[in-house]
Formats: C-alpha cells, structure tokens, sequence
C-alpha cells in the first residue's frame, strides 16, 4: 500500500488553511513554502489548491489590501495618501511594508509621513513630490535609461513624484530640469542627455509644447505629462493635456494631469522589458 502522506491530526502542519485565515496572504515566498509543504507531504493537494485559488487579500478594515499585485504587475500596492488619514497610513502602511519589504506613498504631507514614520522607521519623504518610500528589499542593480524632463520649475513636484516612482522600481533616473520652448536654447542644450535616454518622462504645463518637441529630437518613447501650472486659459492643465493629445510628433503616450506617478510607473515597466528584466 502507498505511504499514507496526509497531515496526522494535530499537526496540520505549515500551511493548514487555519493558519492564515485572518491575513489571507500570498507572494511569491509564500506560494514557493506552499508548494515545498504538499511535496514534504504536509499538506494536502487540495488543500493548497484552495488556498492559492481564493482573492490574497487582507482585511485592514479600512482598506482591503492587495498583497497579490506585486505578482501580476511586479510592484506591490502603491498607496495614494491624498484623502486618508494619519491613522489609516500608518496601518496600511506597517500591513505592506511587513508583507512585501516596500512601501510607497503619494500624494501626501508632512503629517502622512509622520504617520507613516512612526510604524516604519525606515520611511524617508521626498517632500517637493509628496511621496514617502520605504524599502528594506536585497538591492538590485539599477536600470540605467530613464529621463524625466520638466519644462519648468513649477513643474517639479509631478516630475518628483514620477522621478522616485520610476526609482522605486529600480530604475536610475536622470533628471533634466527647466528646458522648456520658452528658451528653446535650454532644450537644444540638453540634446545630448535626451538623446542617451531609452525612456523620457516629459512635464509641462501651460500650452504643453515641450513633449512635441522633444519626441521630434529622439528615438526613445516619450511619455508626456500635463500638469496643472499656468494661467485661466490653461483650465487647470486641460490645455496642455489636449495639446498633448494632439501633438503631430510621433511615439508621444499621454497621462492624465498631473499624474506623475503613472508616468513613473510607465517609464519603468518599458526601461525593464528593454533590460530584461521582466
């Protein structure tokens, strides 16, 4: 008769589903302990098939929080600060970061960053782009390639935001700073740094030409971002979005306004692919 592999009573060993009914939980570390579990012979088949079927999601009360996402788009839940309170990032914040080694937040304060210090000690603040960080993952060599251009001063808090972004996710940025078509000198000046970068992230407000310009100078893709900067007739950045939009230059992809961090996010994940890494 086949040896009997099925857990004694009693020990139900390390992944019976009692055991992490209340977190719910599942990376890439927890799948692997799963499976070494059923071919140690303890735990049942089904029993960690059930387990690796159902949503990993932990219920925070005020958030459901997805440790699964770093598995399907390679970079754990981002928390977007605008609108939560101190108490609730800090216990979003210890719930991510003891579950993935990495927090990242935007859109928030002096106070969020307070908050979220108090309960990850290793949390750091980029305050100019209002983003908080914190990571305790084995370094990796960064990925060389990405630029985020402003086209001025003012724009500096979206391309801060979308500068960590894209370094959190393992890429070293380059930043170019101040080179809009009012001074189209500045730009031409820049020529070469632009021309060496394999991704550009492109900030501009007001009438939103800089993007125009600089994809009709490079090879790379540029990733254009329209901020809010400027005057009535810019409606709060809707006129640089739509110039954006409409540019004739070709290899142009737009996000929405002031949205730093899915620039980040965009230019990172093609900075990746072209190095392999994904």
């Amino acid at each position: 008769m086949a040896p009997d592999h099925r857990p004694r009573s009693g020990r139900r060993a390390i992944y019976d589903l009692q055991t992490h009914t209340r977190k719910n939980l599942i990376d890439a570390q927890e799948i692997r302990r799963i499976l070494d579990s059923v071919a140690a012979g303890e735990t049942l088949a089904e029993d960690a098939l059930e387990k690796l079927g159902r949503l990993p999601f932990e219920d925070a009360g005020v958030a459901l929080l997805d440790h699964h996402r770093s598995l399907r788009t390679g970079f754990p839940e981002v928390v977007y600060g605008a609108g939560k309170t101190p108490p609730q990032l800090a216990e979003i914040t210890s719930r991510l970061y003891e579950r993935s080694g990495v927090v990242l937040v935007t859109r928030t304060d002096a106070d969020g960053y307070a908050a979220v210090k108090a309960v990850v000690p290793d949390a750091r603040f980029n305050e100019l782009g209002r983003i908080v960080w914190a990571d305790r993952r084995p370094p990796e060599i960064p990925i060389e390639g990405v630029a985020v251009v402003t086209a001025g001063t003012a724009d500096l808090p979206v391309a801060e935001e979308a500068s960590e972004t894209a370094r959190m996710m393992g890429c070293d940025v380059t930043r170019i700073v101040d080179v809009g078509v009012a001074g189209l000198h500045r730009t031409l000046n820049s020529l070469p740094a632009l021309r060496t970068a394999r991704v550009l992230v492109v900030v501009a407000g007001m009438e939103g030409a800089l993007p125009s310009v600089v994809a009709g100078l490079v090879k790379a893709p540029v990733i254009a971002v329209p901020t809010s900067t400027g005057y009535g007739a810019s409606f709060g950045g809707v006129a640089a979005l739509l110039a954006m939009l409409n540019s004739c230059a070709s290899g142009i992809a737009v996000v929405n306004i002031d949205n730093g961090f899915g620039a980040g996010v965009m230019a990172a994940k093609i900075a990746r692919a072209i190095a392999g890494r994904d």
